[in-house]
């Protein structure tokens, strides 16, 4: 049996600008993808902490350094410049590997710098 487990968290990242007329994806700042560890062209799950809006679409790549998070094409509907969102990648993994794995989690300030990452379970509550 395969699970589906989270694979990586940009957590609270700052939308920079929401562009319509753009055939799709999220840019997100080439640093934060290695951070990550999101390759250009995975699947993204984002959640926006703002509106309560969540959608599904594929990461690009954004200049390094640039602090970039750009909603584009039909999601750009769903997010607007200064948006909180909650960015997600997910893997399939069988049982045994799942119970051994640690997703990546960073997390950001309001300028989408790095201020901490884990690469640990999340604490229990």
């Amino acid at each position: 049996m395969n699970l589906t487990m989270l694979k990586s968290k940009l957590h609270r990242a700052s939308v920079t600008h929401a562009e319509l007329d753009y055939e799709g994806s999220c840019a997100i700042d080439q640093n934060l993808l290695e951070a990550a560890n999101i390759l250009p062209f995975e699947q993204l799950h984002i959640y926006n902490v703002t509106n309560g809006e969540r959608f599904t679409t594929y990461a690009i790549t954004a200049p390094r350094d640039s602090g970039t998070i750009g909603v584009n094409g039909a999601a750009a509907h769903k997010a607007n410049p200064g948006d909180l969102l909650i960015i997600c990648t997910y893997a399939e993994l069988e049982r045994k590997e799942a119970e051994q794995f640690n997703p990546t989690l960073v997390y950001l300030d309001s300028d989408n710098q790095i201020t901490h990452t884990s690469h640990g379970r999340l604490a229990a509550v």
